[in-house]
């Protein structure tokens, strides 16, 4: 099995659709005076929609530690994110390669690092095989999860079809993903699923665990404690008070839709449901 995902630019909308992606890779910098405009935005919506979030940086001719230092400057990486070098101009050698990902590897180490690189590069130009924590191929003419490459990858660009960059992962599902970002860390608390995860009769200990933190906080609208696994209308209405609870305390001035169910990002890291 594989997970799905995109890479984005400054040429794309920071409202792309995540629709069926478990991880976006967002355009940070260049060279070491360019930031993407657009990136904290995309950022935004893929942690919005519980997406794995990577950062990364096309590397141009100069200073590999320099070029990595402003990448490191302008990423905003939080806990969980990736980290990615893209080898594409040819004015960038693959000894400045190996320094940038060391580099990086050194400066942040509680962050996976990997290449990003087409299959000629990886081939042709390419004389160590040091991808650090992993090899996101580029193979546009390959299918999906089968680039033509020997050496073991993480990710596979297969296809730029509609102005959009598309991914596939090598992980056994999303939350092997996650914990690999993780570098196996157990976060304390349960990252936001996504709102898409909130619908009603899904059944989950993380349902069980919102439920508590919901009555622990004095948002207790519960009629029952059967079935607490299980997202029912106690969980809208005890949730919908929550946010109106942080919305009053925090002067947010939210109104409509921002007080209604599905929970958002904000609110539910704020909730602060402990890991399962």
């Amino acid at each position: 099995m594989t997970v799905n995902g995109i890479d984005v630019a400054s040429y794309q909308s920071s409202d792309y659709s995540t629709s069926g992606l478990d991880f976006v890779m967002v355009k940070a910098t260049e060279g070491s005076s360019y930031l993407n405009p657009k990136h904290a935005a995309q950022v935004a919506t893929g942690r919005a929609h519980g997406l794995v979030v990577g950062h990364y940086h096309f590397a141009r001719a100069g200073s590999s530690t320099a070029q990595a230092d402003y990448f490191l400057a302008h990423a905003g990486a939080q806990a969980g994110d990736v980290l990615a070098f893209d080898w594409e101009d040819t004015g960038v050698s693959g000894a400045d390669k190996d320094a940038w990902l060391r580099h990086v590897q050194a400066k942040a180490p509680e962050h996976r690092v990997i290449l990003y690189c087409n299959r000629d590069f990886w081939l042709n130009r390419d004389s160590t095989s040091f991808c650090a924590d992993g090899l996101w191929i580029a193979d546009p003419s390959a299918p999906a999860g089968h680039p033509r490459v020997e050496h073991p990858w993480l990710f596979h660009q297969y296809s730029s079809a509609g102005g959009v960059d598309r991914n596939v992962g090598n992980f056994a599902s999303p939350g092997a993903l996650r914990t690999w970002a993780a570098k196996g860390a157990k976060p304390r608390y349960e990252p936001f699923p996504g709102a898409g995860w909130f619908t009603t009769g899904r059944r989950s200990p993380i349902v069980a665990a919102m439920h508590d933190r919901l009555v622990a906080v004095g948002c207790d609208h519960y009629t029952s404690t059967a079935n607490k696994d299980v997202i029912g209308s106690g969980d809208v209405a005890s949730y919908e008070a929550w946010q109106r609870k942080y919305n009053t305390d925090h002067h947010k001035g939210w109104t409509g839709s921002a007080l209604k169910w599905p929970p958002g990002k904000e609110t539910w890291d704020a909730l602060h449901v402990p890991n399962v």
